[in-house]
């Protein structure tokens, strides 16, 4: 059992590390400081980088985690700790159907609500809908760490008087810290990779 085992985890990790390998054996001699550093040369030209797309990228997401993870998270600890039924499970629904709506459509979306108003493409269209992409996974990932810290611990901190709202802020989400880091890495990872939304927002540039 433990060969079949070891064998079937093998087979997993084995097209990731053929991809990897392959990738390093093909690109390693073309990756160096000027392609950090530089921007793209024109077609048929050699040499040039990716220092634009570089700092574009890390331009929209600190954006979209700026709008996202705040929003995200408060909407989490909202949903787990209400007493009410109603509200919450209509924003449990909209998360999920929001999760699962096309990311082209998510980029219409802002093109219509930023992009049009602006009458120009930017990142902070990009931005707004990377945040609205993420909002989801914040939302559900919060909400279920959240729920996750023993009861114990909330009825510990109120029976010692403390308002409900300081128990949250001070009790639980301390406690449930790690697993809504872990959440919003895996949200910021997530559209780290989109680019169909980004050609209705931030379209692209060759230059700064």
């Amino acid at each position: 059992m433990a060969v079949l085992t070891a064998a079937a985890a093998g087979a997993v990790i084995l097209p990731l590390v053929l991809i990897f390998g392959f990738l390093l054996w093909q690109g390693a001699s073309a990756i160096n400081v000027d392609f950090f550093t530089h921007l793209p040369k024109p077609v048929g030209e050699v040499g040039g980088g990716m220092a634009n797309a570089i700092i574009g990228t890390l331009i929209l997401l600190g954006l979209a985690s700026l709008l996202g993870l705040p929003i995200g998270i408060l909407g989490g600890v909202y949903l787990a700790e209400s007493r009410d039924r109603r509200l919450p499970w209509i924003v449990r629904f909209l998360a999920d159907v929001l999760n699962g709506v096309p990311s082209i459509v998510i980029g219409i979306f802002a093109y219509t609500l930023v992009v049009l108003p602006m009458r120009r493409f930017s990142a902070v269209a990009g931005g707004v809908a990377l945040a609205v992409i993420m909002l989801p996974i914040v939302v559900r990932t919060t909400e279920e760490m959240v729920r996750l810290v023993p009861a114990s611990l909330r009825e510990a901190g109120l029976a010692l008087g403390v308002p409900e709202w300081k128990v949250v802020l001070r009790v639980v989400l301390p406690t449930a810290r790690a697993g809504i880091v872990t959440g919003a890495m895996v949200a910021v990872a997530r559209v780290a990779g989109e680019t169909a939304p980004l050609l209705f927002t931030a379209f692209g540039s060759c230059s700064w």
